[in-house]
């Protein structure tokens, strides 16, 4: 990615036909229709006709091209005949971000605490929603996904691309498929692995980080055929998990997952004897006058449930992606990543395309962003919640009658659960249907999950070098973007390889790691993201301010955290 473009402004890029509802208006509250038809007639009519500028595949200071134009489509009615053309991305982003936090710290989070701390996957989920929805307004507007939005700002692409580099880092670490090499593992063997049993467990890695790699190869559409994925996923894991939990879960523990969504404030502290329990951090400073101090492994812990409750990192960053390749919006005007076989007639634009604000367009905008509301409220943020809770109450009914020791559970941290089903004492031949039931059902949270990784990291960069290098615009045809995918994703692959051999005997430090470093990424990119669509958005698309409010208080929180994880356990590491 040596070729990048040279430094350019968001102002600079931004094109002079949309300035007079854009860059320099102080106003960022968001307008809507009616308040739109009050322009004047002169300016309406300029905006409703750009010039050529617009749409040529010019730069300014050697930038990142200006935006195409295009028709805004109209969006098909929200009607249960339509249901195939709304499925779609908050059925993806659901899928990958169900179960492999869920299925890893559920036996460290619910088995120590119970369902007190699930408020924390409210706040997170809740705060998720209002970044999310900023991601797809953005992809709705321009069909780029918004890290381009990221390169086309001050001071220069390049240095967007090494701030996303420094985010990504997470991604560099392959944990699920780790995990995911211990189950079967634990199948061949009958049991849960443990350090003697690496001579199985690291090749076994091996083949999980190829074999997630294939289903991204055939086909015609990456997306496609993560969609159908991902649905198989929520289908056989949250109906293993609905039913073993309606026949087999007390009453008890079910209101104590349920219940723990609302208990805002608790946190666990150490008692005089080193013991911990929850203390409601609100009611402790209202009696004591002073705030409950955490220690530092429980602030570990309490970040990375945070950091994986919903989505978590760069990952939720990539729903505009899926909006793009969905063909919401002017999606369809940009085109979408084709797979490597069977993907000929997909292509992709170099750049996004926009269109010109006027009634019939701001009617048809309603429409879409009718759809992101939908996809965000009614699929994915309930989804999360019953993906939170499901496992969680596994996790509580079954993991005290596991016999596996502290020290396995740095191998078999994510067979915890499936092991305490095996000695709950059912039936002999139904415990063992269940143990392999179980373990194949971690298997479908862990495996999907990585395989969207993959994905997600070679989506990344691929849309990062597609639209930023000069020489690739230049010489690369639209139906060419599967190259740039593919190179990536091998090299991705490759890389994972050379993890899953040094940190194989590792994989809880892996997603400690990986669900931390994830709360810095989101917590930063939350500010860039609001900055690009009160700075790139025409006035009458941008957020409200209750949108506004909602994406600031999400880059707090994370940011919040990820400072608290520094302070007081990083930084102690190296001062001692």
């Amino acid at each position: 990615m040596a070729d990048l473009d040279a430094p350019s402004s968001c102002i600079n890029q931004f094109p002079a036909s949309l300035s007079l509802v854009d860059v320099g208006a102080s106003d960022v509250t968001g307008t809507n229709a009616n308040e739109y038809q009050t322009m004047t007639t002169e300016s309406e009519k300029e905006i409703e006709s750009p010039p050529a500028a617009i749409s040529a595949d010019s730069s300014s200071q050697n930038g990142i091209p200006a935006w195409g134009t295009a028709e805004l489509p109209e969006p098909k009615p929200l009607q249960w005949r339509n249901w195939a053309s709304f499925i779609g991305p908050g059925i993806v982003m659901m899928g990958i971000q169900i179960g492999g936090g869920e299925w890893l710290l559920g036996p460290a989070v619910t088995a120590k605490y119970g369902g007190g701390l699930m408020w924390i996957a409210t706040v997170a989920i809740i705060l998720q929603v209002f970044y999310n929805m900023e991601c797809g307004r953005y992809a709705l507007y321009c069909g780029e996904p918004v890290f381009t939005g990221f390169m086309r700002c001050w001071p220069s692409p390049m240095f967007w691309v090494g701030v996303m580099v420094t985010l990504n880092i997470s991604a560099l670490v392959p944990g699920l498929s780790t995990h995911g090499a211990a189950m079967i593992a634990s199948l061949i063997l009958d049991r849960p692995p443990d350090k003697n049993d690496l001579w199985l467990v690291v090749p076994l890695a091996y083949a999980c980080l190829f074999g997630v790699a294939l289903p991204v190869i055939i086909g015609g559409k990456v997306y496609n055929i993560l969609q159908w994925v991902m649905t198989a996923k929520i289908v056989i894991v949250l109906g293993f998990c609905f039913g073993l939990g309606i026949t087999c879960v007390s009453f008890e523990n079910w209101w104590n997952v349920w219940s723990g969504f609302a208990q805002f404030g608790n946190v666990p502290v150490a008692d005089a004897n080193d013991k911990e329990h929850l203390v409601n951090g609100f009611g402790h400073w209202w009696n004591h006058g002073d705030w409950p101090i955490m220690s530092s492994a429980s602030l570990i812990v309490v970040g990375a449930f945070a950091g994986y409750a919903g989505g978590g990192g760069l990952a939720n960053s990539t729903y505009s992606n899926f909006v793009r390749d969905k063909g919401w919006g002017m999606g369809s005007q940009v085109g979408a990543i084709p797979s490597a076989v069977g993907g000929r007639n997909v292509t992709l634009s170099h750049v996004g395309k926009v269109f010109a604000i006027n009634e019939e367009n701001m009617k048809r905008w309603k429409g879409w962003w009718k759809y992101i509301l939908t996809d965000q409220v009614l699929v994915w943020a309930p989804g999360c919640f019953v993906g939170m809770a499901l496992p969680a109450l596994l996790s509580l009914q079954f993991v005290e009658f596991s016999q596996i020791s502290d020290e396995q559970s740095k191998v078999a941290q994510a067979i915890i659960t499936a092991d305490g089903i095996r000695h709950y004492g059912f039936h002999p031949v139904l415990a063992k249907l269940l143990w392999i039931a179980a373990l194949f059902t971690g298997l479908m949270v862990m495996l999907p999950s990585q395989m969207s990784i993959l994905d997600d990291f070679s989506r990344r960069w691929t849309d990062a070098i597609w639209s930023a290098s000069r020489r690739v615009r230049k010489n690369m045809k639209s139906d060419q973007v599967k190259w740039i995918y593919y190179a990536i994703l091998g090299t991705y692959a490759l890389w994972s390889f050379l993890c899953a051999f040094f940190f194989s005997n590792a994989p809880k430090l892996m997603t400690d790691f990986i669900a931390n470093f994830n709360n810095l990424a989101l917590g930063v990119t939350a500010f860039q993201l609001l900055w690009i669509n009160l700075r790139l958005l025409p006035k009458p698309l941008r957020p409200r301010w209750y949108q506004i409010m909602g994406l600031s208080l999400c880059g707090c929180f994370y940011l919040g955290l990820a400072g608290l994880v520094f302070v007081f356990k990083i930084v102690p590491m190296f001062t001692g």
